[in-house]
């Protein structure tokens, strides 16, 4: 007889967080790039920014010199950085 694989029939994702370190992305004010530019990026960049959200985090980095963007685990909060330094913008990583 084969053996019975049991699934959980939901995954507590709030849990499975708690045993992932989260990192935050910083995005810091440049003085090369356009308003609208970051926006577009941003939103390019990390998908579940909307366009008010992606206008606040570019406001408050050029208000206040960095802003944060998302709080991830670290994986992707590194391809996150790497998407947006690709599109000319300066951002960081860090424990959260």
């Amino acid at each position: 007889m084969p053996e019975t694989i049991t699934r959980p029939a939901e995954i507590d994702f709030e849990r499975l967080m708690g045993f992932i370190p989260p990192w935050r992305v910083m995005l810091h004010n440049d003085d090369h790039n356009s308003m609208d530019h970051v926006v577009v990026s941003l939103m390019g960049s990390i998908p579940q920014l909307t366009i008010e959200r992606a206008a606040e985090i570019m406001l408050a980095a050029h208000n206040d010199g960095q802003a944060s963007v998302i709080v991830c685990p670290k994986e992707h909060a590194e391809l996150y950085r790497d998407r947006l330094e690709g599109c000319g913008l300066t951002a960081t990583i860090e424990p959260d």
